[in-house]
């Protein structure tokens, strides 16, 4: 007995080691400003704003616009638009004109030297160039009231697909904008991208599809469905008409997975939002590494880690990624239900751009 309790100790499987979630550390913290066109709450003069989209350009200068709410409630007026070198100092932060205060997801087009802005509030995407401010309308959704305009990606080809949280659709322009088209909705594909796919009762946070990327060879697109915790995996090329295929699920079980990058292996860096973590899912639907976590609040009230992480992106030499650190608290944006992590959000006073360096990248 003694023996083969030997042999049966060998033949078991040994727990693998702790994953390393490395280091988060604090890239750019988002200055206080004043509203343009609008206000602070509680009389104040000047406020800061969370944060969702981030950037960056091919000079590794890092963009991230406001989303227009902090512990106090929701700013008004329009947004703002913040630019930080590579190495995290404010160069300049200037008003998107005519925008709502809350703009969320952002892509840096090369072809134009520009951003696009997707605006939550107005169902628009804007063109701003960071270097002359001059900010003009991309395209906006057909019916602006029921749209949730969220995420950008571009793709190979230099079309632009935008991920409508409310209705799940995929918005598709050409390279300059203009009326979008319906590449990927409900009516025509499936239900995969809705908050609510199969009943009346909302889930929670309510985005239905978000953060959107194809992978390295533009085979397949990747779309967040963070109500259902799911990515969904559009297959390309698409039908004849230029729409998509139908998508199905790749793989499910991610704590609100919001946003996404795409590294050179086509592992997918996801986003969850209410485990305050990055999720490392290789090609196949396997989470092969996750990174950071959430670390407390300091005696300022600025964020150690990683709260309510929003959107990821990488440097130009993919050796740094760059996190936003949205810190919602879901009931000030309309949401009856709190989260998790909700009560450490209402004491949070400075939002910032994290950074995790990946020593381990070519």
């Amino acid at each position: 007995m003694v023996v083969l309790g030997v042999v049966l100790a060998g033949l078991a499987v040994r727990p693998a080691a702790a994953r390393d979630r490395g280091e988060v550390e604090n890239f750019a913290t988002i200055p206080s400003f004043t509203p343009s066109g609008g206000a602070c709450l509680n009389g104040a003069t000047s406020c800061t704003s969370d944060i969702e989209g981030v950037a960056v350009g091919p000079d590794g200068a890092v963009y991230a616009p406001s989303f227009g709410f902090n512990s106090d409630g929701a700013l008004s007026g329009s947004g703002e638009l913040f630019v930080f070198s590579p190495g995290g100092q404010l160069i300049r932060h200037f008003v998107v004109a005519g925008s709502s205060p809350h703009l969320i997801g952002l892509v840096y087009q090369q072809s134009s030297n520009s951003l696009l802005i997707a605006d939550l509030g107005a169902g628009k995407v804007w063109k701003v160039n960071p270097k002359t401010q001059a900010t003009t309308m991309f395209t906006a959704a057909p019916n602006p009231a029921a749209a949730g305009l969220n995420a950008l990606t571009i793709a190979k080809k230099g079309n632009v697909y935008v991920s409508d949280s409310f209705q799940g659709i995929i918005w598709r322009t050409g390279p300059g904008g203009g009326t979008p088209t319906a590449w990927y909705s409900p009516a025509n594909q499936n239900d995969l991208l809705l908050p609510t796919a199969n009943d009346d009762e909302p889930l929670i946070p309510p985005f239905g599809a978000n953060g959107i990327a194809s992978n390295n060879e533009g085979a397949a697109m990747f779309v967040m469905n963070t109500a259902y915790h799911s990515i969904i995996k559009i297959p390309i090329p698409v039908r004849p008409d230029g729409s998509a295929g139908d998508g199905a699920v790749f793989t499910t079980g991610l704590n609100a997975p919001d946003s996404i990058a795409v590294d050179r292996e086509d592992n997918l860096w996801v986003v969850a939002n209410q485990g305050n973590e990055i999720v490392v899912v290789d090609p196949n639907g396997k989470a092969i590494a996750k990174r950071g976590d959430f670390n407390g609040l300091s005696h300022d009230g600025s964020i150690k880690g990683l709260l309510f992480p929003a959107s990821p992106s990488f440097s130009p030499n993919g050796k740094v990624l760059y996190v936003t650190n949205l810190a919602l608290y879901l009931p000030i944006a309309g949401v009856s239900e709190i989260a998790v992590d909700s009560a450490w959000t209402l004491q949070v006073k400075h939002y910032n751009v994290a950074k995790i360096e990946l020593e381990d990248s070519d």
